[in-house]
């Protein structure tokens, strides 16, 4: 099969979950086969469906609808697959490689086959997934570690031992669904050359990885665990739950406790927790089929329902945060996150699901995607509610924490990240106190995301590029304070991990959410402290963003802000550099950023405006001090191949400072219609930004012209009754915060 062939015989529908059936068996299930080939009838629930499930989903065959139409979409790809000659060639590849595709091709082509045996009991699908399965049993005894392994978790099929893991997870569904159409010789062939080898790899000859806490250690676990439910093999799903020595030092409990907060978050951020979402509810819906007895939905307070719910929220327009090493373009229509809304309906029945389910347009073939098929064709959904929400880090919650603020409960709103959490691991970045901006559908005050171009084999075969570390995962890379050119925590993640904000405050009214944090490891001897408010005024939003440094020596202070769009003006005179560039700095990111410009404004208001795609106007008011400077930046310094975007950023400095406030203003106004010819108020309406403390009331006072002053109250203490005068007028605060 050559490359073409392969792309064309990729179905359209990666279905996980196989099904429970009353099957005629040989004991081979428990590992051992009998001499006489002597059968049981036994029936029991495997992995994620029922035999109700199974029988449900028949039932539906014949009735049109949601589920019957992806039934028919998958069963017309994969009876157009299955004509190719089987191909297990010999791993050469890394990700994104003719090999690497060929394997994730096999073992989501035998999924889809047992998933369609088993609705359809044709035994061309069940032999498929036999074929294919007794050539990995000749292939597998013969394989070393992989040529092109770079990581501490090598594979032999695939370059890291995760996507082995990831192959175990989808084959062993694949096994379970077809075990009653297979010859007991057959079964002894595929359980003894690949399932039980690829097990024992991922487990005891992989300690570190299966023990750890971690998304590469939660594949495994739940790869492990289910292969032991299907083989019969207690001990395996014992040590996939407690760990290798079964003492709870590792394993799949542990993750669950560790990994996510209270809420539902989980460490590494969302582009993560959609990936390991994927096994954690996978390996959940085993547990709970196979061992009610554990209530493992109901497990730390129904934390894995908390965390795919968490998942959804932690997106904007579809797709999730970028924050942490992740990839731009992943959103709540991830197949991962579509197995966790079903699975989270299945049990909960929550209509606002069936919402979210709308909008990623997609059905899976299992017990529970029937019944949000169903649902939605009775017309059951509601919108799914987007919420402001903190979202505490850390297994107690109490690592930091995630703020999301919103101005509506619809996927476009305007909405403030404020990303105040744990370093997030390995995949973490350097960027405590971040500020991302998102608005009418587009990112506006953008994080760079990791530098990687997935599965392209070109790319650095696919994995992240050494850019990922110099520029991506530094400071400067994101909208947050840098002290000396130096990324916190001197870009060191075991520091890092040690360490993390607290937050202060946060408080919601109708018309403002406030959030405020501070830290003062990330520097020695340096307190970074950051207050944002997002204010709702009618179709144009505000940012107030506060952020103050403080020290006992003079250092230099640079606060970028990248922003997505095109530069129109400044209220400034700049300096541009006109014939040639330079590179803003040595190290920690600076050497990837392009000079372009740089200015002195005058002391009080500086402004500088661009225009975003999605047709606003945004300006960046920010108080300057005497001495203060703006730098035009753009990516792609010191970038010798290429991978680096060209994204654009401002950057406030400030030197030989003690101690310094950077007070700013992000103003959303105006509208560009090139398509109609007709521009609305491209022009900033903000005309001072002052700040007053009366009492314990904090105050900021937005003076704008042709549009009402607005004055912003707010008290970190327990919400009391206080009054303040402005301009010779009194006004009364009864709540944490407040628009006036």
């Amino acid at each position: 099969m050559n490359l073409s062939q392969l792309n064309k015989s990729i179905v359209l529908s990666c279905v996980l979950g196989v099904s429970s059936f009353t099957l005629t068996t040989f004991p081979s299930v428990a590992g051992q086969i009998l001499a006489d080939k002597t059968v049981q009838q036994i029936t029991h629930p495997n992995l994620v469906n029922t035999f109700s499930d199974v029988e449900a989903m028949r039932s539906q065959l014949n009735v049109e609808g949601r589920f019957k139409a992806t039934f028919e979409a998958t069963k017309s790809a994969l009876d157009i697959a299955i004509l190719e000659p089987i191909n297990v060639p010999f791993p050469k590849d890394a990700g994104g490689g003719y090999t690497h595709e060929v394997h994730k091709n096999n073992y989501k082509l035998m999924y889809d086959a047992g998933i369609i045996y088993q609705l359809t009991k044709q035994q061309k699908y069940a032999d498929f997934v036999r074929d294919v399965l007794v050539k990995y049993a000749e292939l597998y005894p013969k394989l070393s570690l992989h040529p092109e392994r770079k990581s501490s978790n090598p594979g032999k099929l695939f370059w890291q031992g995760l996507n082995e893991a990831v192959w175990l997870v989808h084959t062993i569904q694949a096994y379970d669904a077809v075990l009653p159409a297979l010859s007991a010789e057959d079964r002894q062939v595929i359980e003894q050359g690949a399932l039980r080898p690829v097990a024992l790899f991922l487990s005891e000859e992989s300690p570190n990885t299966f023990n750890k806490v971690h998304n590469h250690g939660t594949w495994a676990t739940c790869a492990v665990g289910m292969t032991g439910f299907v083989l019969g093999e207690d001990e395996w799903v014992e040590k996939s739950l407690y760990g290798l020595d079964k003492t709870g030092t590792g394993g799949f409990m542990r993750q669950l406790d560790e990994l996510f907060s209270p809420e539902g978050y989980y460490n590494e951020g969302p582009y993560y927790q959609r990936y390991a979402l994927m096994p954690f509810v996978t390996f959940a819906k085993a547990i709970e089929n196979n061992q009610p007895e554990r209530k493992i939905f109901e497990h730390r307070g129904q934390v894995l329902l908390k965390a795919i719910e968490a998942t959804a929220q932690l997106s904007y327009a579809g797709l999730f945060f970028p924050i942490n090493d992740a990839i731009k373009d992943k959103g709540i229509d991830t197949i991962e996150l579509v197995h966790g809304v079903a699975i989270a309906y299945g049990v909960t029945k929550k209509a606002g699901l069936l919402g979210l389910a709308q909008q990623q347009n997609q059905i899976i073939l299992t017990g529970d995607g029937l019944k949000v098929a169903k649902a939605l064709d009775a017309n059951l959904a509601q919108p799914y509610q987007f919420k402001t929400q903190l979202f505490g880090d850390g297994a107690t919650g109490k690592d930091g924490a995630f703020a999301v603020l919103r101005t509506g409960s619809e996927s476009d709103s305007s909405v403030v990240t404020f990303k105040a959490t744990a370093q997030g691991l390995g995949h973490g970045h350097f960027d405590k106190l971040n500020l991302s901006f998102y608005d009418k559908g587009r990112e506006i005050l953008s994080d760079y995301g990791a530098a990687r171009f997935l599965n392209v084999e070109a790319k650095f075969g696919g994995r992240y590029l050494p850019e990922n570390e110099t520029y991506a995962k530094q400071t400067v890379a994101h909208n947050t304070v840098v002290v000396d050119e130096i990324s916190h925590f001197d870009a060191d993640t075991d520091t890092g991990n040690m360490n993390h904000p607290e937050v202060t405050f946060f408080a919601e009214s109708d018309k403002a959410t406030i959030v405020s944090a501070e830290i003062s490891t990330a520097y020695k001897g340096v307190k970074l402290a950051r207050t944002i408010a997002l204010i709702k005024d009618g179709d144009s939003d505000l940012i107030l963003d506060i952020f103050d440094v403080e020290s006992k020596s003079e250092h230099q202070y640079d606060l970028p802000f990248h922003y997505e769009g095109h530069f129109i003006q400044a209220n400034f005179k700049y300096q541009p550099e006109l014939e040639s560039l330079t590179a803003l700095g040595q190290a920690n990111g600076y050497q990837h950023l392009w000079l372009k410009a740089q200015a002195q404004p005058k002391e009080g208001l500086a402004k500088l405006t661009w225009l975003n795609d999605n047709g606003r106007f945004y300006t960046l008011n920010t108080l300057n001090e005497e001495g203060g400077e703006v730098l035009f930046v753009t990516t792609g310094a010191n970038d010798p191949d290429f991978n680096l975007r060209h994204d654009n950023a401002f950057i406030l400095r400030v030197d030989g400072k003690r101690k310094h406030q950077f007070v700013s203003v992000i103003e959303a106004h105006g509208e560009y219609n090139p398509s109609k010819e007709y521009t609305l108020d491209s022009e900033s309406l903000i005309t001072s930004i002052e700040q007053q403390k009366q009492g314990s009331v904090n105050l900021v006072i937005i003076k704008r012209a042709r549009a009402e002053d607005m004055i912003l109250a707010y008290q970190t203490g327990s919400a009391i009754t206080q009054s303040f005068v402005i301009d010779g007028q009194e006004y009364t605060l009864t709540k944490n915060i407040e628009l006036f």
